[in-house]
């Protein structure tokens, strides 16, 4: 039993759901748990949505129009007729959306968040699903909130093993004689209210799923060829790593390494299980596995880049030594806020920390550290990792830089530049 987890870059549009259905034609002798993300850039537009519905704002109705129109254009250059019944599935799955917007917005923005956002991934498995029983490849469409089930942290829902692992164990009966599709990203709490697991969460959906399962691997189908050493819109050099042990792949992922969500490899490895990340246009290539002892190419160092980043520079109001007390209270700050810390240094009178741009946990950060500290701040920095570094490299990439921190370890250098 497998685990295929296709991104909303793979599934954009109607080619793409055609080429996940040759895929997974290739692969019809297998049983199949497949996981999908939002089709395309679908989870900005519903943040965008989301957004617009909270403040209330005048293009609330053109945004959601313009959700609801880029699935039925998919739609219909998918099916021959609009009398098929995902036509409907699609529209009954927007109404919860138009039912929400008809009512005054929760208190709790990212309650509204996680009700909204959801939306993506039920409509692009809905429609990969139909298509793939249209085009004779049967399979049966499940909704993951009754599978993952999280707490109430909503947009960070942290997921309850024992609970999910005894839902997830009904699914084997289905996989027999069947395709199974589903979603990723999303949970459900036990009050049946959707939660989200972080960005990117698929990846971390498809991992549940495998290490409940005890899956024989896990396949994450990508835009790019494997996980490679930089973003190749960035570096034209950028190289595939044939293999990968599983430590690796984590602290590419902890640093801001795209192609796998940072949450993903731990459950895998503890289960034992495989990961390959493969090309979507080019499945017959070999991509990039990830196990306990893949070997570690040092040839080339990873280079690992965050934009929007923020630095910011706090201290003592009474200038006096930041000590361990200090630093307690400046830890709990940011956990109480939920804002993560990509990089920290700590001198005798501050502590200085990079994370990613948010206005609305970094108002709450200073609102919580007001009372005892001074904050200075840096915003739209650029935060570069590389993994296994060279001189050379790191000399190339701060050229004609200011580099306003820089932190070097035995394997990794660590750059805040503006």
């Amino acid at each position: 039993m497998e685990v295929f987890k296709f991104g909303g870059a793979s599934i954009k549009d109607a080619e793409g759901i055609r080429n996940l259905a040759k895929i997974v034609s290739l692969n019809s002798e297998k049983q199949l748990l497949i996981i999908v993300s939002a089709m395309g850039k679908m989870t900005n537009a519903l943040e965008d949505l989301t957004t617009a519905y909270i403040n209330r704002q005048d293009d609330t109705n053109s945004l959601f129009e313009v959700v609801r129109q880029y699935h039925h254009e998919i739609l219909l250059d998918l099916f021959e007729s609009e009398d098929l019944p995902i036509f409907d599935d699609v529209a009954n799955t927007l109404l919860e959306i138009e039912w929400m917007m008809d009512e005054e917005p929760h208190p709790d923005n990212r309650f509204t968040y996680d009700q909204i956002v959801s939306v993506g991934e039920l409509l692009s498995s809905r429609i990969v699903s139909a298509y793939l029983n249209f085009k004779g490849l049967r399979n049966k469409w499940l909704d993951a909130r009754g599978f993952i089930l999280t707490d109430n942290t909503y947009r960070e829902g942290v997921v309850d093993w024992d609970k999910s692992c005894k839902a997830i164990s009904t699914v084997p009966p289905m996989l027999k004689d069947q395709f199974v599709v589903t979603q990723g990203f999303i949970g459900g709490t036990s009050e049946n209210f959707t939660t989200t697991l972080g960005r990117e969460g698929s990846d971390y959906s498809a991992a549940v799923f495998a290490a409940c399962l005890k899956a024989d691997n896990v396949t994450i189908w990508k835009d790019v060829p494997g996980v490679l050493s930089a973003d190749p819109k960035l570096y034209a050099d950028a190289q595939k790593y044939a293999e990968l042990p599983y430590s690796e792949a984590m602290e590419m992922s902890y640093y801001g390494a795209t192609v796998i969500h940072p949450k993903t490899i731990k459950p895998l490895q503890n289960s034992g299980i495989p990961l390959r990340v493969k090309p979507f246009l080019n499945p017959d290539e070999s991509g990039t596995n990830i196990t306990e002892n893949g070997s570690i190419c040092k040839d080339f160092p990873a280079v690992i880049v965050k934009q929007k980043q923020t630095l910011a520079s706090i201290s003592t109001k009474d200038f006096s030594f930041v000590t361990e007390d200090n630093l307690s209270e400046i830890f709990q700050s940011f956990a109480a806020v939920k804002l993560k810390i990509n990089m920290m240094q700590v001198s005798a009178l501050s502590f200085s920390a990079c994370f990613d741009e948010d206005k609305e946990k970094f108002e709450l950060l200073l609102l919580a550290l007001q009372p005892a500290f001074k904050v200075k701040y840096n915003q739209n920095l650029q935060l570069v990792t590389v993994r296994h570094y060279k001189p050379e490299t790191i000399d190339k990439l701060s050229f004609g830089r200011t580099v306003l921190i820089e932190q070097i370890s035995r394997n990794t250098a660590q750059l805040v530049l503006q």
